[in-house]
């Protein structure tokens, strides 16, 4: 492995080695200790380690404050959220445009975005999808596409607003934090911000690559000399990166490892199940990622009233763990109801555990941090298989599924545990 401790900033550099069936991750890293509460988050405090069903990349970095793939609570989720942005400096070119990858990082963006409006509150929040949109009126089309090369699901769709004034706020765009759990090569920061340029976005000069976890040192260079390579290859575009947790990681196969088949994930079809009406959350450009929220509060207040046998809604006759459930790219209003269900029932006696998850289309190997895995039919009605990680339904009282589809669209296999409660737009 290359040696890089004089190449990173003087923080202590730390190495560990990670082994996985198909081979031996071997880790170079930093944290930062620039967050100005002080907080250091540790290689433990943000990733465990998994295996992909993926013959693109055979590792998978588990978030532990993502809530996607291991169960964690909405404090420790917002509060990675707003360490995070405030990275990003002030006094940024305006206007500025936050734009998170799908399907992992859509609720760490809407996250970012919301802490990033106490000093910009005129950003617009967009996130990618690979949910095409149908609309009657054809008023929502499409900005463009972009390829994540390494990903499960490599192609992506950004959309543009039918509204006059937010459309030309986003094209006059100056300055674009581009937001993802994680970035190794920086590749998928040019294609984004490329695509962007060649839609409209002409008047970009600054992009931020606003990360949890910045593995970009992977290619044996320095910081500066990765700065300088992707700046080439953006040119008169200023690019900054800002991070919890920094370093490079270098993979060897295992010898003769087992051949692996990747489910059929890769699609941007709409799906034959219509998506409900829960807002705007980010899928097209938005002041106000929380637009929708209080119409699908009440949507699971009315679905637990009915649940429970109670009447009106009582906060007190909510259970003591519940595990709230997002699925795919549809988390930041299920996350806002766990922040919401956390609130009430923190002076519960005893007090509740209240933790937020979500579904997936990642196909991730058993193993590591990867403790369980269920596996069932989409709701979005594109005949693949969905996942959800460390998820053990008998370990909850109350599951609350949140989806955007109807609510028949869950897999039978939630429709027969008697603790889940779905919660869907139809409801």
């Amino acid at each position: 492995m290359t040696d890089i401790t004089n190449k990173l900033p003087s923080n202590k550099v730390y190495e560990t080695s990670i082994t996985l069936p198909r081979g031996t991750l071997d880790l170079t890293y930093q944290t930062n200790s620039t967050l100005d509460n002080d907080t250091t988050y540790q290689l433990e405090d943000l990733l465990g380690f998994a295996q992909r069903i993926n013959p693109k990349r055979a590792f998978l970095f588990v978030s532990k404050v993502l809530g996607r793939h291991i169960p964690v609570t909405a404090s420790s989720m917002r509060k990675a959220f707003t360490d995070l942005a405030n990275l990003v400096p002030s006094d940024l070119p305006e206007p500025i445009l936050v734009i998170g990858m799908a399907e992992t990082a859509v609720g760490l963006s809407a996250g970012v975005h919301q802490a990033l409006q106490t000093r910009y509150p005129n950003a617009l929040l967009l996130n990618s999808t690979r949910h095409a949109q149908h609309n009657d009126d054809n008023s929502e089309t499409l900005l463009t596409t972009f390829s994540e090369d390494h990903s499960h699901a490599s192609q992506h769709l950004i959309y543009q607003s039918s509204n006059k004034a937010t459309q030309e706020q986003l094209l006059a765009s100056k300055t674009l934090i581009m937001v993802d759990d994680e970035a190794s090569t920086g590749n998928t920061c040019v294609n984004v911000v490329t695509a962007l340029r060649s839609a409209g976005l002409s008047q970009l000069g600054q992009v931020h690559l606003t990360t949890l976890v910045d593995w970009s040192l992977n290619q044996n260079q320095d910081a500066a000399d990765m700065e300088d390579t992707i700046s080439t290859r953006l040119p008169n575009i200023d690019f900054y990166r800002h991070h919890l947790l920094s370093g490079a990681w270098q993979w060897t196969d295992a010898p003769n490892p087992e051949p692996i088949t990747m489910p059929s994930v890769d699609t941007t079809e709409a799906g034959s199940q219509a998506l409900g009406d829960t807002g705007n959350w980010g899928r097209f450009p938005t002041l106000d990622s929380t637009d929708g929220f209080n119409n699908y509060l009440a949507k699971f207040q009315s679905a637990f009233t009915r649940f429970s046998g109670q009447a009106p809604f009582d906060k007190e006759q909510l259970p003591e763990r519940i595990l709230v459930l997002g699925s795919n790219e549809f988390v930041w209003l299920p996350f806002l109801l766990t922040e919401w269900l956390e609130a009430k029932t923190q002076h519960s006696k005893p007090v509740a555990t209240v933790n937020f998850s979500a579904l997936t289309r990642s196909p991730i190997a058993l193993g590591g941090a990867i403790t369980n895995m269920l596996s069932f039919s989409d709701n979005y009605g594109l005949g693949m298989t969905n996942f959800a990680y460390n998820v053990e339904p008998s370990d909850w009282d109350l599951i609350v599924l949140c989806v955007e589809t109807a609510s028949d669209s869950v897999d039978e296999m939630w429709q027969g545990l008697d603790n889940v409660l779905v919660v869907s737009p139809s409801i």
